[in-house]
């Protein structure tokens, strides 16, 4: 087992000498720096393991003993991704299959002066070098390595005073069908002064192999600045995700975050939200249906650097069949950070006796004029309302649908693109058997 993770490392280590010849011409000196360094920090901590207390309940070792190929090229049609596209979900779309960019099956419907998008090799160097890799919260191997192989992904910036009325969709595909595919997707969004912008990203995989998704999001807000941002996953029941968003709110700005994870063999997502100025908002809603025997670990950060601040936190699990789940939420308050409003709430059913619910929610608070809660509850779905829908002819399983779907109301609320709200509330549906 440990022979194998090793062999990956130093697959990788030694392929990123030929990366870099190849950024030569392509890429600023500050950058390639920047990935050179991150290598050499990946070098030292190689890949986390349950040895590591921040990936204690989750075993990503097994994943890495598959044979991945890095540069796979795939043959799906343009009616094969639509099938994918969430269901009259419309905007500007991009689509990124095995980690690279595909022009010719994205769309960009808003003008470029109210939303310039493009692949992130192409962003604007300038940006890059101010905003790249701008200090990741959790430096595990995992985000050193895409910081080392960042030349693929989506490059967003919503320019001053411009509020971007069609979303954005991010598809990220893992085409899977003649080989275990490992794609390193690095996205960068900008929301500059009095911008605002929603932006979905989606993942889903195909093919009867195993496609291993390793993506960075960095997001930078300025003042008064809105940002709503979407994670969907539903992958295939043998893909495998992790995903580092780090936020940084520069200046006075809302931010809202809703991560919905309905599919996959192992996921892990970090959300990590540094608010840098007064007076700023910041949401993390979570949402996560699994079964079987799937896993999902939700690690988030909620640092209050500056006074007058408010971030409210809610995740909820549904687990069914041998599934497990971990959250870890933390909240930092610095002593400079007064006045700080800081709310953090998990709360997990567990539909089967074999499903499993590891939750650890964490204040550390350096500031003493504060209001700050947080807790976490683990159960079963009441049997009180069951019996009352029961008593009415509705049967055993549509009772316990409708029970769930209340349950994850709190969460599907704050979605605010509504075909992706109804698109949840099908999939919920489908997997309830409702």
């Amino acid at each position: 087992m440990e022979t194998k993770q090793i062999d990956l490392k130093d697959v990788l280590i030694a392929n990123h000498k030929n990366f870099e010849t190849y950024l030569t011409d392509k890429s600023s000196s500050v950058l390639i720096d920047r990935r050179r360094d991150a290598i050499i920090d990946f070098g030292k901590l190689g890949f986390p393991s349950v040895k590591d207390e921040e990936w204690k309940y989750t075993n990503i070792t097994p994943a890495l003993k598959k044979d991945f190929t890095f540069d796979a090229q795939s043959s799906l049609s343009a009616k094969d991704i639509e099938a994918l596209l969430l269901k009259n979900c419309k905007g500007n779309i991009l689509v990124f299959i095995n980690g690279k960019y595909s022009k010719e099956h994205s769309t960009i419907v808003s003008p470029e002066s109210n939303l310039v998008i493009k692949p992130f090799s192409e962003g604007d160097s300038a940006v890059l070098e101010k905003y790249f890799n701008k200090g990741i919260s959790t430096t595990d191997g995992f985000t050193h390595l895409n910081t080392a192989y960042a030349q693929e992904g989506a490059y967003i910036r919503i320019p001053k005073n411009k509020a971007v009325e069609e979303p954005v969709f991010l598809y990220f595909i893992s085409d899977a069908t003649s080989a275990n595919v490992f794609s390193q997707p690095r996205n960068i969004f900008i929301a500059e002064e009095n911008s605002e912008v929603k932006v979905v990203e989606s993942y889903h995989s195909v093919g009867a192999n195993s496609g291993f998704s390793n993506v960075v999001t960095e997001i930078v807000l300025h003042t008064n600045a809105n940002v709503d941002y979407y994670k969907v996953q539903n992958d295939s029941p043998l893909s495998y995700h992790v995903g580092t968003t780090q936020v940084h709110q520069e200046g006075k700005s809302t931010f809202s975050a809703t991560t919905l994870t309905l599919n996959g063999a192992i996921v892990r997502n970090n959300l990590n939200i540094v608010l840098n100025a007064e007076y700023s908002d910041a949401h993390m809603y979570g949402l996560t249906l699994l079964d079987e025997n799937q896993h999902v670990d939700n690690h988030t950060i909620a640092d209050h650097a500056k006074p007058h601040c408010e971030s409210n936190e809610m995740y909820k699990a549904i687990l069914n069949g041998k599934s497990s789940a971990v959250f870890n939420g933390k909240i930092f308050v610095k002593p400079d950070a007064q006045k700080t409003n800081a709310f953090q709430s998990n709360k997990t059913i567990l539909l089967s006796p074999d499903a499993s619910m590891n939750t650890k929610p964490q204040l550390e608070i350096f500031a003493d004029d504060v209001k700050c809660s947080h807790g976490a509850t683990i159960g079963q779905l009441d049997e009180e309302p069951l019996f009352y829908l029961r008593a009415r002819g509705i049967s055993e399983e549509k009772a316990k649908a409708l029970l769930v779907i209340a349950f994850a109301q709190d969460i599907i609320d704050h979605i605010k693109i509504e075909p992706l709200r109804e698109h949840l509330l099908e999939v919920l549906s489908s997997k309830l058997g409702y």
